[in-house]
């Protein structure tokens, strides 16, 4: 949630302004935001003076009860009336403050979805393999994708063989890494609350692509970083246990609503996927550095998997309302001649820490805390790139060397006989 107070500056203002927001919508908010505190006043008001005739009852002789009882009453008309004035408005400016983003900060290009800096690229752009990712995953015997549509519908897909033994690989190895950076290690829970939803920042603005159980008012997430954001909802977190930093492994669900015809072959966009997903607590004064941390772990994991790959800082009007700031990792697929997003890391602020309401506390009080979230492996995009990479020539998979130690020491995998 944004910050209301700071709402009516003008480089704050810009900044909400620059992601696509109405100024309809901010004037709107200012607006509604004035009106309550007017009413949060009279409220205060009316309830000091709601005591205060109360009081006076208590010591008014028989003759002047009445009369008492009766301005006490009319004090408490007046309070009610206040508080349902209150809340009306209470719930308007919550419910319009939960559409508009966080500001995109000062480093943050301009412009839409293909208008991002390209900030650094690493390898060559090698040319296509014999098979593309899905030909050769049919090939060895690692995706079936017809099975998996058969069973649960489009965008599922059964992975199995080598391919699973390199998907817990990955996910091993990414593991390793973040333990060893000072990562605790977490499975957290797939269904959430939408509460939780809510707080976590994915509603309502990304509602529609997540899959819902509404009888048991429980939803299936999209990234871990969901269930990581509830593990501090609500508390005081004293600053010298920050940052907190958790690697959570989940398998997640997306809708893809809005892709129908986009990424068909294979099993680069898909509705179930497993990942390791960064997310770290921060103080405010050091969430930036914090930011570049992620980014550098994320591109240190695809250096050591030898892919080419090149760093976007993603435009304004292109980052969800909860980045003030985010790179996206995108890495080079021989057989489109273009470079696809595999991971991404952001910076959200106190964005979501409001709605969660969780604070760091100091020497100097107490101040809503930053949270940040990056993706170290999403494992079938992952599959994909590797798949295309380390194609040989014969129509075997070479498995990358730093993997190797996960696998059990299997350095290749050739198609079934």
């Amino acid at each position: 949630m944004i910050d209301l107070k700071r709402l009516a500056e003008a480089d704050y203002r810009a900044g909400i302004e620059r992601k696509g927001a109405e100024p309809d919508l901010i004037d709107q908010l200012i607006s509604l935001s004035s009106r309550h505190h007017d009413l949060q006043l009279a409220v205060e008001d009316a309830r000091a003076r709601s005591n205060a005739v109360s009081k006076e009852i208590g010591k008014a002789s028989p003759e002047e009860r009445p009369a008492k009882i009766e301005a006490a009453g009319l004090v408490k008309a007046e309070l009610t009336a206040a508080e349902a004035d209150y809340t009306v408005v209470d719930d308007e400016m919550k419910a319009l403050a939960l559409q508009l983003p966080v500001p995109a900060d000062a480093s943050v290009p301009d412009g839409g979805e293909d208008e991002g800096t390209v900030v650094a690229t690493v390898g060559e752009q090698n040319a296509a393999p014999p098979m593309d990712h899905a030909d050769f995953g049919r090939h060895l015997g690692w995706v079936d994708n017809e099975l998996g549509a058969a069973v649960s519908g489009s965008r599922f897909a059964y992975i199995t063989r080598g391919a699973v033994q390199v998907e817990f690989a990955l996910v091993q190895y990414a593991l390793a890494k973040l333990v060893a950076r000072g990562f605790i290690p977490v499975v957290p829970p797939v269904l959430v609350r939408e509460q939780m939803m809510v707080d976590a920042g994915f509603f309502p603005t990304d509602e529609h692509q997540v899959y819902g159980i509404p009888e048991d008012d429980l939803y299936l997430v999209g990234t871990a970083e969901v269930p990581l954001a509830g593990m501090h909802r609500g508390d005081r977190i004293d600053e010298s246990m920050l940052p907190l930093r958790y690697a959570g492994f989940s398998s997640c669900f997306r809708r893809e609503a809005g892709t129908y015809g986009k990424d068909t072959r294979g099993i680069f966009r898909v509705h179930q996927f497993d990942k390791v997903e960064m997310f770290i607590w921060s103080h405010p004064d050091k969430s930036w550095d914090e930011h570049e941390l992620l980014l550098e772990i994320e591109r240190e994991i695809l250096d050591e998997l030898g892919l080419p790959y090149r760093v976007v800082n993603i435009a304004a009007g292109d980052l969800g309302n909860a980045a003030a700031k985010k790179y996206d990792c995108e890495v080079w697929l021989p057989s489109e001649g273009a470079y696809r997003e595999v991971t991404s890391c952001s910076n959200y602020l106190d964005y979501s820490a409001r709605r969660l309401d969780a604070r760091v506390k100091g020497e100097s009080g107490s101040q809503f805390a930053h949270t940040l979230n990056g993706t170290a492996i999403p494992v079938a995009r992952m599959l994909v790139f590797l798949m295309e990479h380390y194609q040989q020539a014969d129509g075997t998979f070479t498995v990358p060397e730093v993997l190797r130690p996960f696998t059990g020491g299997v350095a290749s995998f050739a198609p079934p006989a």
